[in-house]
């Protein structure tokens, strides 16, 4: 519920239609506003442009649309992200005959991908489904790559559900000295960004559209100050929606690596992420198996609670590389929670992801 001196929607669109664009027109005028979210005197919206060189000509703009909004009684803080979309392919003309026209995914913006400054190599962890430990096993993974000497950064891209400043134990904002680079925090010798770092709150939730999704990625990529990296793991949201598109078509990928479990009913979904990798033309790097075993900490008995190895012949059926198994552990769950990831310790779990880093440092060498 809006506080009664904040502008509404219609305000803030009036002080819109005073920024002008290169070429005639105003944002309002030309239709280029989206997603407007009013909470508070919290304003979020984004400009969208018709392609990605259009978006960059655009920051100026950008900068007087903020200015803009700013400057009404009863706004905190503003918001505004710069998106693009391509132009659609012109479709084939539907069959004649009575047949049903084939329907085809695509049609998603075709701009050519593009690099992040200073970072050597991006690596999209992603699953066919939540549940399995994705974001676990990419906090840990980026711990043990630094404990390998590499030089790591770790962007939590689950915009819905971000976890990463908990597992890492990061709670301090960002700093922004100029509003617009973003100082990221430095943890575990990890260098970190996550979505739930900008939030007013630890629990508030997220509700956003597509073109706000992608206008959250792209800035977290290009905005942050990563410095010079050997490697940016990407955690992303479970299945293949906006955030997969967009970091598979708009940045150059080292490629992916999927989590799954050894059942069967994860390894369909996972079959669908490796579909979905293959359609945007993103290498597999390898699949990992999480929860593979359980070792009771009394007796010490081992059980394969979700199946055993379904992912290894998965991997094997498909030619693709193993990364490793990683067990179902307590301690895993405990350092976690604690904002300590297993990795960071000395411990036969931290073993088990250290093999995982060494294998993908020597698949990239």
């Amino acid at each position: 519920m809006q506080v009664s001196d904040t502008p509404g929607r219609e305000e803030i669109m009036r002080a819109l239609r005073n920024v002008s664009l290169p070429g005639g027109g105003d944002l309002v005028e030309r239709d280029l506003v989206r997603a407007l979210a009013i909470e508070g005197g919290n304003v979020r919206f984004v400009i969208e442009a018709e392609t990605p060189e259009a978006a960059r000509a655009l920051e100026p703009v950008r900068e007087r649309a903020e200015a803009a909004v700013r400057a009404l009684p009863g706004v905190a803080r503003v918001s505004v992200a710069l998106t693009a979309h391509a132009p659609a392919a012109k479709t084939r003309a539907a069959p004649q005959s009575g047949e049903p026209p084939a329907l085809k995914i695509g049609r998603h913006p075709t701009a050519g991908p593009s690099s992040v400054p200073g970072v050597k190599r991006i690596f999209a962890i992603g699953s066919g489904k939540g549940g399995v430990g994705k974001s676990t096993v990419a906090a840990n993974l980026a711990v043990a790559l630094a404990r390998e000497g590499w030089r790591v950064g770790l962007l939590d891209a689950d915009i819905y559900g971000p976890s990463q400043p908990r597992m890492m134990g990061v709670s301090e904002r960002p700093s922004s000295p100029d509003g617009k680079i973003i100082i990221p925090p430095v943890a575990h010798g990890v260098t970190m960004i996550s979505i739930g770092l900008l939030l007013r709150e630890e629990d508030e939730a997220v509700i956003w559209r597509g073109p706000m999704l992608m206008g959250a990625l792209q800035q977290l990529m290009t905005q942050v100050q990563w410095g010079e990296l050997d490697a940016l793991l990407v955690d992303m949201p479970p299945g293949t929606g906006d955030i997969q598109l967009t970091l598979c078509q708009r940045f150059e990928l080292e490629g992916a690596i999927v989590v799954c479990t050894p059942q069967d009913v994860a390894l369909l979904d996972a079959r669908k992420a490796l579909k979905a990798f293959q359609t945007l033309k993103t290498p597999v790097l390898g699949l990992v198996e999480n929860m593979s075993t359980f070792i009771c900490p009394k007796c010490g008995h081992e059980e394969h609670i979700f199946g055993d190895g379904g992912v290894r012949r998965e991997a094997e059926r498909l030619g693709l590389p193993f990364l490793g198994e990683l067990p179902l552990s307590v301690e895993v769950r405990l350092a976690g929670d604690g904002g300590v990831p297993v990795a960071a310790t000395d411990s036969p779990v931290a073993d088990a992801y250290r093999r995982m880093a060494r294998r993908l440092i020597e698949r990239c060498s």
